[in-house]
């Protein structure tokens, strides 16, 4: 909480009254004990009640002190005179609970201009001082003006002095160093003059040395962009000519090469081939003749029995070259008359038939379409 106290009217001992307004901070202390006797003072009454409770025994403390001080310890220590109220007012507000965490004079003032008169005292002595100051110091800075001035003005003439002897000395020395100038400047350009004739008589005959180096070096480019221009044609027409010339020579000449070689190829595979080709042939008519050989011999030793046997195995063959033309034939029509036996002796062959050749050669003739119909054999 804060507290706001203000102490009108409040004489010192030396009987000034005095108006002094000083703002403390104040709490309730958390303490157990003291916090109970906190409540046991302030229980029931607001905040309030409390402030007013607390403000009351600071104003009457601070009266008390105001009592015996002066008025110069009261206004030049405030720090000490706020110490000197939180050590007498804080045993009294800490048995009801409550400490102070601060206090600090505000305000210290009369209505009786005590305090504007110390003041004036102060200033007025400070004042005489100062003026006393500032008329010595005026004084001795006179002085010392004057003094200066003084030294100042003799230095003064002395330099003027010092300056007219050198001016005129200048002057003199000035004079004769225009008229060595003068000399030294007229010899000098007679001098240039005939030094820039030679220069110029120089620079031509360098000129004319420089163009008939230029006319040389233009003549050497000139031969040397004629071989130049040799060695591009050169290097770009007749050697990519001469290189075309020799690929297509070099493309015919293996051109040639390749045919002669594809033809000593094929000649080659020709010729093997008709050698293979014979000895093939000679083999087979080799052993053809072998075989008929021993074939002759064989006829010779078994005779009529070899004979047979050789038909017998050929007979198969006869057959079905024979059968071969009846599978094309899907029927065979036989006209007869009534008393007519060719039907009956047709049926009876066609039935005896199949079995007669499959017995004897080994053929199926009941297999041909037409020999089925016509027997009725059904497979």
């Amino acid at each position: 909480m804060t507290i706001l106290c203000r102490c009108e009217n409040i004489e010192t001992s030396e009987g000034v009254p005095l108006f002094v307004t000083g703002v403390a901070q104040v709490k309730i202390m958390t303490e157990k004990e003291l916090l109970a006797v906190a409540c046991e003072q302030f229980l029931g009454k607001n905040v309030q009640d409390i402030k007013n409770v607390v403000l009351q025994t600071l104003e009457g403390h601070l009266r008390s002190i105001l009592g015996t001080l002066t008025v110069e310890q009261i206004y030049q220590d405030r720090d000490q005179f706020a110490k000197l109220v939180r050590e007498v007012a804080a045993p009294d507000v800490g048995r009801m609970g409550i400490e102070i965490l601060s206090f600090t004079i505000k305000d210290v003032y009369d209505k009786v201009d005590y305090l504007s008169s110390l003041g004036k005292t102060q200033t007025a002595v400070v004042q005489r001082d100062a003026d006393i100051g500032v008329a010595e110091a005026e004084r001795d800075a006179g002085i010392r003006e004057a003094e200066c001035k003084k030294e100042m003005l003799d230095v003064k003439f002395m330099a003027d002095t010092k300056i007219a002897d050198s001016k005129r000395a200048f002057e003199l020395q000035k004079s004769a160093f225009s008229e060595e100038v003068n000399i030294k400047t007229a010899e000098a350009q007679l001098a240039y003059e005939l030094q820039g004739a030679r220069e110029q008589q120089k620079i031509r005959q360098e000129e004319i040395e420089i163009e008939v180096v230029q006319r040389k070096k233009q003549i050497d480019v000139e031969a040397q962009e004629i071989l130049r221009t040799d060695k591009e044609l050169i290097a770009t027409v007749r050697r990519p000519a001469e290189a075309e010339a020799h690929r297509i020579q070099q493309i015919a000449e293996g051109e040639k090469v390749k045919q002669v070689l594809l033809a000593q190829a094929e000649a080659e595979k020709i010729r093997k081939i008709g050698e293979a080709e014979a000895a093939v042939i000679e083999a087979m008519g080799k052993a053809e003749a072998e075989r008929m050989k021993l074939k002759a011999e064989a006829y010779q030793k078994y005779g009529d029995a070899a004979k047979m046997a050789l038909v017998l195995e050929a007979l198969p063959q006869i057959a079905a070259k024979i059968a071969a033309p009846l599978t094309k034939v899907d029927e065979i029509v036989v006209l007869s008359g009534d008393n007519s036996k060719v039907t009956s002796e047709v049926n009876r062959l066609l039935a005896e038939l199949p079995a007669s050749v499959h017995a004897l050669t080994g053929v199926d003739l009941s297999k041909i379409p037409l020999i089925k119909k016509a027997t009725g054999v059904q497979v």
